[in-house]
């Protein structure tokens, strides 16, 4: 079984893939007098059809290591996972390579942090490390089907 190390989660690394959504830095603007910072505009939703919605994700917790044999894609929209708690949690995403995914790629997120799949990038299912597993997502609604799965052969192994 090919293994994969976890990294760090950092908008550098990821930006081939999508956004990084934190409050690093300093807030774009302040504002409901001075008590609140806006982090503005930090994802790029693109939908082909069909609009933004948000939806409650109740995911149950992985543990690591963890065996990667599934990836999976969006072709008409891009995804978002907002985690409703300050639990890290982990994000596998892999390049595509003529319509199939390549080797993926492991991140751990910070607290706080969460993150923006462009839309056709393959990635992993959710994988919270700890409950509660809750997050909001904004995701295409619409008609349709939106999702493609690819089983690996052989599967990796992530590990920290």
């Amino acid at each position: 079984m090919t293994r994969i190390a976890l990294q760090p989660l950092t908008a550098e690394a990821f930006a081939p893939f999508g956004d990084v959504l934190d409050t690093s830095g300093a807030p774009d603007r302040i504002i409901n007098q001075g008590l609140c910072g806006r982090f503005h505009d930090r994802a790029a939703l693109d939908f082909a059809d069909g609009r933004a919605g948000i939806s409650l994700f109740r995911a149950e917790p992985r543990a690591l290591p963890l065996v990667l044999d599934l990836v999976e894609r969006h072709p008409d929209g891009s995804q978002a996972f907002l985690p409703m708690s300050e639990a890290p949690f982990l994000v596998v995403v892999a390049p595509d390579e003529g319509g199939t995914p390549g080797r993926p790629r492991a991140f751990l997120t910070q607290a706080g942090q969460g993150v923006n799949y462009h839309r056709g990038v393959w990635h992993g299912v959710l994988c919270p490390l700890s409950a509660p597993g809750l997050f909001a997502v904004v995701d295409r609604i619409g008609a349709g089907p939106n999702l493609e799965e690819h089983w690996f052969t052989e599967p990796y192994l992530i590990e920290t």
